[in-house]
Formats: C-alpha cells, sequence, structure tokens
C-alpha cells in the first residue's frame, strides 16, 4: 500500500476526472506549483499507484450505440481452456474489457456495438465460438453514471 496524504488523494482524484490535464492545471487546483504537482504524480506513477492515463471515448458518437454485460461460463475446468478463452478474447476488438470474476459466471465481458444486429454478429461469430464458452448471459446497458471511487 502506498502512503497517500490530503493532497495525493486531491490529485489522484482530479486525475481520473481528466487523465489529460497537466501538472501545472492540476497544481493550480491543489494549491501547488507545477515542478511540485509533477515530482507528486511521477512519485505516484513510479509507486503503481497510477497505472496509465487514459481517453474517456463517447462511444455513442464514434457510432458505437450498445453496450452489452455479458456474463460467460466455461465448461471445461482446467488451466488450459482459461487460458484459450483469455486469449482468444482478447483478440476481439469490439470486446472493452474482460474480467475473471467468481460467481454464477466464470468472466465478465464489456462488448460494444454499431446496434443490436452489429452485437447479434459478434456474439455469435465471434463469443460463442470461443475455446470452452458453455453458457452466456447478456444485459445491455441502458444508461451510465460514473461515480469517484474510494477516493471521492
Amino acid at each position: 500500500m502506498i502512503p497517500l496524504d490530503d493532497t495525493d488523494r486531491r490529485l489522484l482524484r482530479l486525475m481520473a476526472e481528466d487523465a489529460g490535464a497537466g501538472a501545472g492545471a492540476l497544481g493550480r487546483r491543489v494549491g501547488l506549483s507545477q515542478p511540485a504537482t509533477w515530482r507528486r504524480m511521477k512519485r505516484l506513477e513510479e509507486a503503481g499507484a497510477i497505472r496509465r492515463r487514459r481517453a474517456d471515448l463517447d462511444l455513442a458518437k464514434l457510432g458505437f450505440g450498445v453496450t452489452v454485460f455479458l456474463g460467460v461460463k466455461i465448461g471445461t475446468r482446467g488451466r488450459a481452456p482459461v487460458e484459450d478463452f483469455e486469449r482468444a478474447v482478447s483478440a476481439i476488438p469490439e470486446v472493452q474489457s474482460v474480467e475473471h470474476i467468481l460467481g454464477l459466471y466464470d468472466y465478465r465481458l464489456r462488448v460494444t456495438a454499431r446496434d443490436i444486429a452489429d452485437f447479434e454478429r459478434v456474439l455469435r461469430r465471434r463469443i460463442m465460438t470461443l475455446p470452452g464458452v458453455a453458457g452466456v448471459d447478456a444485459n445491455v446497458l441502458l444508461s451510465e453514471e460514473r461515480l469517484p471511487g474510494p477516493l471521492g
């Protein structure tokens, strides 16, 4: 665990809101100079608290109007089917995230598609044909609200 003070926590919250903000802009919001803010950001990155920064894309404006969460049950137990599934599912561009979970399903996938017909094509031709897939349950995303997380 990385020791954090209140300024670190505030800086991390601001970075989570806007990954593209520079050290100068962030420093003004937390009351530090640009160099002091940059040093804190660098320390947090080197300590592993910040894995990466990324853009928050508006998928609907890019033509991907449907997001579906899939619960995937793997039929054959054992290390090889799981590794084969993970390798194969990671190669599907419509799959935005792969989460290995405990519970009713073995994996939770976040899949984006242009529309329902496009999603059905991805499901039938790509996901249902993956190694070890025994069952799938789908939940269509209606709306999403991002929460600040544990530092908020």
